[in-house]
């Protein structure tokens, strides 16, 4: 991938090309020598979102009482931040464990592109729960008849598409 400078000088246009294969990340800069000490916390921290997450969607899918719209939309919740989780976790071991600080472009934009298709996934959740509590507040006796299991799925697969969309690339020739 090229990417193009461009400067405007009294001449005209000035163009310089240069083609980037990897990127530096640093880590915390200064406190290379406690890289492993410092990967603790996060690691437990990691540990109690893979735990914490699992346990909510496990319960949420085996109990049948929390089978409405509000808990699927939890379980979706859980599965985004689980994903987002799992999108940044390897990367900082590498950091902090192995001192691996190259990163090449197809894994920074790859890397990228998850991270902020989960974070939107996360927004666009958060936003079909606050559609869910305004039904359930203004119609409550038609709440179920309104969101039934068809328009969750529906909902669902909206989500995805919306989290999705703005970041898949455009190819051009």
């Amino acid at each position: 991938m090229h990417f193009i400078l461009g400067k405007t000088c009294s001449s005209g246009i000035n163009r310089t090309s240069s083609t980037f294969s990897t990127f530096l990340v640093t880590g915390i800069p200064g406190l290379e020598a406690v890289h492993i000490w410092i990967s603790i916390p996060f690691c437990a921290v990691f540990l109690v979102i893979l735990v914490g997450n699992v346990t909510i969607m496990t319960i949420i899918w085996k109990e049948h009482a929390l089978q409405v719209p509000l808990y699927r939309f939890l379980v979706m919740l859980a599965a985004s931040d689980l994903g987002l989780s799992l999108f940044t976790f390897p990367t900082m071991l590498r950091i902090f464990w192995l001192d691996a600080r190259e990163l090449t472009l197809s894994a920074c934009f790859t890397q990228m592109f998850f991270i902020h298709t989960m974070q939107d996934f996360e927004s666009v959740i958060i936003l079909a729960m606050a559609f869910d509590h305004y039904v359930a507040i203004s119609h409550p006796l038609h709440y179920s008849s309104i969101l039934t299991r068809t328009v969750i799925a529906r909902m669902g697969l909206a989500i995805v598409g919306r989290a999705m969309m703005p970041k898949c690339p455009f190819l051009s020739s």
